[in-house]
């Protein structure tokens, strides 16, 4: 059964839509379904959603819709999540080369979580993720489902620069750097998948409600696919 979401005024021209209190696949599936619900009755005034772990921001245009009108109208569309049906996302294959200099930290997450490094690798790539959001940087992917017992706390002092296709752990969370940019989690790997490019049709690779599972790749493979994906190094 679905709880009643709740209403936040978050700026003169922005309200945030939650929709629970815990990071969860039933909270993400009932944002997903919110979302779809939006794209097939448009309301007038909104401007843009932005989906969270646990909510949706929607922007809007206060001088074509109240907050009290768009409140009223998101209520009685939410009313109709009960009876939408969401999809399991897309499944994407990233690969992945782990530990060296493309993977600094592995060899720590190993000490941090009792294991060898391909102990982590292992269960780095035998988990299926769910990209709960997108943010930090454009097409930074916030996915939740990794196993726990390579759970490692962020950096203490953040780096300056991450390459891009960096693959991070940050908690109980694991992420992938679109693009070079500061940065405080754990890295493991990096894949040679251009996440972000401002000249395609569709810059950002990922979007959420997405699932991925890691695979291991060999350093050739990693040069030949960047290559091959024009990424430079």
């Amino acid at each position: 059964m679905y709880e009643k979401e709740k209403f936040l005024i978050t700026s003169d021209t922005s309200l945030c839509v939650e929709f629970g209190n815990e990071i969860s696949r039933k909270i993400n599936a009932k944002i997903r379904a919110f979302e779809q619900l939006l794209e097939k009755n448009p309301i007038k005034g909104i401007a843009e959603t932005v989906p969270t772990y646990r909510s949706v921001l929607v922007h809007y245009h206060p001088e074509e819709i109240t907050y009290d009108e768009l409140v009223g109208r998101l209520s009685v569309l939410a009313e109709g999540l009960k009876e939408t049906d969401v999809p399991e996302g897309e499944l994407i294959r990233v690969p992945v080369i782990y530990g060296g200099k493309y993977g600094p930290d592995l060899e720590y997450v190993a000490e941090h979580s009792g294991l060898s490094a391909e102990e982590v690798i292992k269960l780095h790539t035998e988990a299926e993720y769910l990209i709960y959001m997108l943010g930090f940087t454009p097409g930074f992917c916030y996915m939740g489902g990794m196993d726990e017992r390579i759970a490692t706390p962020r950096l203490k002092t953040p780096r300056v620069r991450i390459p891009a296709g960096s693959v991070g752990i940050a908690g109980g969370q694991t992420g992938i750097y679109p693009i070079d940019s500061p940065g405080g989690w754990q890295l493991i790997g990096r894949t040679p998948l251009v996440l972000y490019d401002h000249t395609r049709e569709k810059p950002v690779f990922f979007e959420a409600g997405q699932r991925v599972r890691f695979y291991r790749i060999t350093e050739h493979e990693y040069k030949k696919m960047r290559a091959e994906n024009g990424g430079k190094e």
